[in-house]
C-alpha cells in the first residue's frame, strides 16, 4: 500500500525495524483486533494497538467508567466518569490516531453473539475481569480457530500467554480444565490490586498480538509468562497441551459454547481488571 506522508512520519519508527518494515506496518493497517474489555489490562492494550496502527479495533464492554477505574484504566480521564467505557475508550483511540476504525460493543458477550463477533478480527485479546467471560473466550476462540492473547492480574502478579489449540498448542482448559468455585477468589475490592501493573501485563498482551500479527519473533503460545511486581522478576514456564482436555484434546466432549454464570455467577477473578 502507499503510505500518506504523514503515515510515513507517524509510524516511521515501525518502518526502519527490518523485522517490520513498510510491509509489516502495511500488514497491521489491513489488521483486525478484538479487545475484551477496556479495563486495567484493555486499556493499554487498545491504545498501544492503535498507537501501532492496528487498522481496525473491536472494544467490548458493558460498564460506565467509575472514579475507582481510573487508578488502572488509563484510557479514561476524570472527563469520561459516568461514560460509557466504550466511548471513553473509541474517544481516546481517535483522538491518538485518526488511521484506526474503532468498531464498539456496547454488550455482553454470550453464547449467542461471540463467535459471530470474533469471526471478523485476526487476532482476539481478553482482559475480562471473571472466570466465566475467560471460558467463554477461550472456546469461541477455539471453534473460529483465532489466536488468544490471554492476561491476568491479582495484587502485584500478572501473567500472559497466547492460546493457538488449532496450532497444537494448548488452550485455556489444558491450564484450568474448570472455573473454581464461586467465591474462592477474593475480588479487587478485597484483595487491591497495584495499578500499574496493568500497564505492564496489558502492553505485554499488545505486543504479543503485534506480533501474532506480523508473525515475528519468539511468540508466547506453549508458554507462560509469569511477572513478579515485588520482586521485579519474570519467569517463563512451558505449558504443555492436555490430550486429555474436554475442548481441545485427542477425545473431546465440549462441542459447542458453554456457560458458567449459574454456578460462577461472575464473582471470581475479579482482580484481572
Amino acid at each position: 500500500m502507499d503510505f500518506t506522508e504523514e503515515q510515513l512520519e507517524r509510524y516511521s519508527r515501525h518502518i526502519i525495524l527490518p523485522e517490520i518494515g513498510g510491509v509489516g506496518q502495511a500488514k497491521l493497517l489491513k489488521s483486525k483486533v478484538f479487545v475484551l474489555g477496556a479495563g486495567g489490562l484493555g486499556s493499554p492494550a487498545l491504545l498501544y494497538l492503535a498507537a501501532a496502527g492496528v487498522g481496525t479495533l473491536g472494544v467490548a464492554d458493558g460498564d460506565a467508567v467509575d472514579l475507582s477505574n481510573l487508578q488502572r484504566q488509563i484510557i479514561h480521564k476524570n472527563s469520561t466518569i459516568g461514560a460509557r467505557k466504550v466511548l471513553s475508550a473509541k474517544k481516546a483511540i481517535e483522538d491518538l490516531n485518526p488511521d484506526v476504525k474503532v468498531i464498539t460493543y456496547d454488550e455482553r458477550l454470550t453464547q449467542e453473539n461471540i463467535r459471530s463477533i470474533l469471526r471478523g478480527y485476526d487476532v482476539v485479546l481478553d482482559g475480562s475481569d471473571n472466570f466465566p467471560t475467560r471460558f467463554l473466550m477461550n472456546d469461541a476462540a477455539f471453534f473460529e480457530k483465532k489466536p488468544l492473547v490471554s492476561g491476568s492480574m491479582f495484587r502485584f502478579d500478572g501473567q500472559v500467554t497466547v492460546f493457538k489449540p488449532h496450532e497444537g498448542y494448548p488452550c485455556y482448559r489444558c491450564l484450568y480444565p474448570e472455573p473454581p468455585p464461586a467465591g474462592l477468589v477474593p475480588s479487587c475490592q478485597e484483595a487491591g490490586i497495584l495499578g500499574a501493573l496493568a500497564g505492564i501485563i496489558g502492553v505485554i498482551q499488545a505486543v504479543e498480538a503485534i506480533k501474532e500479527v506480523l508473525s515475528i519473533g519468539d511468540r508466547l503460545p506453549g508458554h507462560l509468562m509469569i511477572f513478579d511486581a515485588l520482586k521485579m522478576s519474570f519467569r517463563k514456564v512451558r505449558v504443555r497441551k492436555d490430550p486429555g482436555c474436554a475442548l481441545c484434546g485427542e477425545k473431546a466432549t465440549i462441542k459447542e459454547l458453554m456457560t458458567y454464570e449459574e454456578t460462577c455467577e461472575l464473582q471470581a477473578a475479579r482482580c484481572e481488571t
